[in-house]
């Protein structure tokens, strides 16, 4: 998600593009009637760790991690780095996390690099003004290379003389080489226009699933056209998307996120900013997700929940240009954990997670991890659950 460098700017942007959503948009209302059957995952509490903040590590800060995936080649985990290149050029980084049944013990880093451009060359911070600006969200490696896949969810601008710059799914090398690009679906374009994406809220959870045969993608937050974003009396609908590794579209389905949790501090400048951060594919089922969502209220702070969620009974909506006042049967959910009941030590901005190492208990590690926005009043915060 946006750092706090720029939530401040991009608060009253967020604020008065959703004022120009269409009028007649009707926000959807939150779980679906999709048809799910089978009992939803449950969760309990391994343990959590703290990353020390703004750790150097081989020259680079650490922190603003907004996505984690477990690479199976090396048994590391790799890490993305939200840093649009104003500390150090946007980046991953790779780790050993000594995670089992009675928690999260150590946290150590064994390297980091630089994402490439197709030229060698790595990534320039937005002050740059050439377009070629990235601002990276999620990662994931690939079931069948090890090579990572990541997610960037690019600019709507706010500036008439700025570039837009478009979401994208690119694949890395272990050591960051550009490797190509996934097509993605004309409804994650970035336009001028009063369609698209929302600034800040494009392509930020990717998934594979069906053993590395599908990519999962979803957008953080309601696109312009399908509606106005959450508020406290009703969610809204964001799109989620199944494509081959060619990019040829599956099915796109809307999933239902959350009314806004609590009411803002009347004197704070931010609005609320709420989204899907990720989502990860049952391994056993392609078409079950956990899907994280993510809420900040100013004066109330975080909500973070994560949810089992189905396609299966959803419609299918790629030929669907504005969800809004449509009848649509969304993806069905039901609640795994609402982090607020696990007795942690703070509610972080958490952002991504992944799947960890079985137990011996038969139940299945989830590995969270929070974007601490390079803040002082923030923290890195990594979480072990079990899910059964």
């Amino acid at each position: 998600m946006r750092s706090s460098l720029t939530r401040r700017v991009c608060a009253a942007a967020l604020l008065l593009t959703s004022t120009l959503a269409p009028a007649a948009a009707a926000a959807a209302q939150p779980g679906g009637s999709g048809g799910q059957s089978e009992r939803a995952a449950q969760a309990r509490l391994l343990g959590e760790k703290i990353v020390p903040h703004k750790l150097d590590f081989q020259g680079t800060t650490v922190g603003g991690f907004s996505g984690v995936d477990r690479n199976r080649c090396t048994g590391e985990y790799v890490f993305i780095s939200d840093d649009r290149s104003y500390l150090q050029p946007a980046r991953f980084y790779t780790a050993r996390l000594d995670v089992d049944a009675d928690g999260v013990h150590s946290v150590d880093f064994t390297g980091t690099h630089p994402f490439r451009q197709a030229d060698g060359a790595v990534y320039p911070s937005p002050s740059a003004a050439d377009g070629k600006a990235v601002d990276p969200e999620e990662i994931r490696v690939d079931p069948r290379s090890c090579h990572y896949w990541w997610a960037q969810e690019g600019d709507r601008p706010t500036a008439a003389n700025a570039p837009v710059i478009q979401p994208s799914v690119q694949f890395a090398s272990a050591t960051g080489a550009y490797l190509g690009q996934l097509p993605l679906p004309e409804t994650y374009e970035v336009t001028l226009e009063e369609r698209g994406p929302r600034r800040n809220q494009a392509v930020e959870a990717i998934t594979f699933g069906a053993r590395g045969k599908v990519l999962t993608s979803a957008v953080e937050g309601p696109l312009i056209q399908d509606g106005p974003v959450p508020d406290l009396e009703h969610g809204a609908l964001v799109r989620v998307t199944k494509q081959t590794r060619g990019g040829e579209v599956l099915g796109q389905f809307a999933y239902p996120i959350e009314k806004i949790f609590a009411a803002s501090d009347p004197n704070s400048p931010w609005g609320p900013d709420t989204g899907v951060p990720s989502l990860l594919a049952f391994p056993d089922d392609p078409d079950r997700y956990l899907v994280l969502e993510r809420t900040w209220v100013a004066g109330a702070g975080y909500k973070i929940r994560v949810y089992d969620a189905t396609t299966r009974g959803a419609t299918d909506v790629r030929a669907t240009d504005s969800l809004a006042g449509q009848p649509v049967v969304p993806m069905s959910k039901k609640l795994v954990v609402d982090l607020d009941t696990l007795g942690l030590s703070s509610i972080q901005n958490t952002e991504g997670m992944t799947w960890g190492p079985e137990l011996p208990s038969g139940e299945r590690s989830l590995i969270l991890v929070s974007d601490d926005n390079f803040s002082d009043d923030e923290v890195t915060q990594i979480v072990a659950l079990a899910i059964r």
